[in-house]
């Protein structure tokens, strides 16, 4: 690491990330692993995310790829839309349908946000290890789910 960089990098080891918007913006590499914890099974997806500009402010993340449950490869993709948050540097992030789904804010490079979703919790854990690498850990418990999905992310042409 250069010294530029270590001198970016908190004591936990996370990059602060000022503005969360420029630091997504362009193309990334996605890999994912999805583990259901009651049975043991394991997905993995593979694919890209793109973050364009949204007009009006933000951006678009489109995520395609392909995703592999129990042996059986498919298409799979979503869209979120990160919108300016209450506070500079930060984001709302929404459902392509523009219902929330959480906060996002990488000042420390780590940020821990939670979305209620019926009678599932999913609780999200966003970290920054430089500026081209950031991962993500969402942690699904329910009456009908207990899931751990981990994805990492590598600026597409990054390190």
């Amino acid at each position: 690491m250069s010294p530029d960089r270590e001198a970016d990098v908190t004591a936990g080891g996370f990059r602060p990330v000022p503005d969360v918007l420029a630091h997504l913006a362009g193309r990334w590499h996605v890999e994912r692993t999805v583990r259901d914890l009651a049975s043991g099974d394991e997905g993995r997806f593979e694919g890209t995310t793109e973050f364009s500009p949204l007009e009006g402010g933000g951006l678009l993340h489109f995520e395609s790829g392909s995703f592999v449950w129990q042996g059986v490869p498919r298409p799979a993709e979503r869209t979120l839309r990160f919108l300016p948050g209450s506070r500079p540097g930060t984001a709302d992030v929404r459902f392509a349908d523009g219902r929330p789904f959480h906060d996002l804010d990488l000042g420390t490079g780590r940020h821990v946000t939670d979305h209620p979703c019926s009678a599932d919790l999913y609780r999200g854990e966003f970290t920054v290890r430089d500026a081209d690498r950031w991962r993500t850990v969402w942690r699904v418990r329910g009456p009908a789910k207990d899931l751990v999905l981990v994805t990492d992310y590598v600026r597409a042409g990054g390190s």
